[in-house]
């Protein structure tokens, strides 16, 4: 059985645990996009350097055979 001084206890350290998960949330989320941003930005790096890649080969003159 919990006593009222628990309870009371239990209730004074509510608001302060709760704020605590929620940071750790936010910093979570946060830390998730800033990765996707990261991946986001090598994927898109990587593609402009292959469309420059195929721009230039289209470019060349053919070969003679």
């Amino acid at each position: 059985m919990y006593t009222p001084a628990h309870l009371v206890a239990t209730a004074v350290r509510w608001p302060v645990e709760s704020q605590q998960r929620a940071r750790r949330n936010a910093m979570i989320a946060s830390n998730a996009l800033a990765r996707r941003r990261v991946e986001l930005a090598e994927v898109e790096e990587f593609l402009a350097t292959r469309v420059e890649h195929v721009g230039q080969e289209a470019a060349a003159p053919a070969p003679h055979s």
